[in-house]
């Protein structure tokens, strides 16, 4: 399958479930992040069952200029993307009245204004080659729901929500379909709930917290000719919370 999917934030967590398992689908997966320990970690554990290492790009998706060169260099010397899944993200929680401006702010640019860093640089050559493609974008059950202590992170995810269904408008007729996974408690290093785990999942009805893998087996199936006629979806991987 020649077929290159770019996922934002795979050097841990959600992302590198997904590279790790697109790469096992035959699928030529493109990774990025900051980390570079950990990129690599991701590339040489990809490489030890197809033999090939991805390639990895590396820029911050807050930073429009960075990321327009980057992408449009990768597309120019390496061909149009069949997928993106827009995965990076980070969190400052706090409570809404005790919340640094730098800590709204940063999330917004991060979570919400990598939308149009990363997918309006590849968005036009991807039309242009006039094959069916894929966008599926990484919100949260806080964007759905809302949470105390999140008022910033539930502010960008429902934000890609609202950018998504309107862009998946937009693609629709093009055979680009665009569509988000919320994903609900997943056991990631983003997720540190202390003490107060087990109440927590209580509040769950599948009664644990998910795992990447389970999110990932969704962007591969979004991904496939069998979602072809899905677009304009959240779909929620989150035990039943919302």
């Amino acid at each position: 399958m020649d077929k290159r999917v770019l996922i934002t934030g795979s050097s841990s967590g959600i992302g590198k479930a997904c590279a790790l398992r697109l790469a096992r689908g035959g699928y030529e997966v493109i990774l990025h992040g900051r980390n570079a320990a950990n990129l690599k970690l991701v590339a040489d554990e990809i490489a030890k069952f197809n033999g090939i290492a991805p390639k990895i790009l590396k820029f911050d998706v807050s930073d429009t200029a960075s990321a327009r060169q980057i992408l449009q260099d990768d597309i120019g010397a390496n061909g149009v993307y069949y997928g993106v899944i827009l995965n990076a993200g980070i969190t400052r929680d706090n409570t809404f009245a005790g919340l640094e401006e730098s800590d709204w702010k940063s999330v917004i640019d991060t979570n919400l204004n990598s939308f149009y860093n990363v997918l309006n640089p590849i968005l036009l050559p991807m039309i242009r080659a006039k094959k069916p493609a894929r966008i599926i974008v990484m919100s949260s059950v806080s964007g759905i729901m809302g949470n105390r202590g999140q008022s910033n992170y539930a502010a960008s995810k429902a934000g890609l929500i609202a950018a998504a269904k309107s862009l998946a408008i937009e693609l629709a007729s093009r055979k680009i379909t665009v569509n988000c996974i919320a994903p609900g408690l997943i056991d990631t290093a983003m997720t540190d709930l202390g003490e107060l785990k087990d109440e927590i999942i209580k509040q769950i009805p599948a009664r644990r917290i998910g795992q990447s893998d389970e999110v990932a087996a969704l962007a591969e199936f979004l991904l496939s000719q069998n979602a072809a006629y899905i677009t304009r979806q959240v779909i929620g991987v989150n035990g039943g919370l919302c």
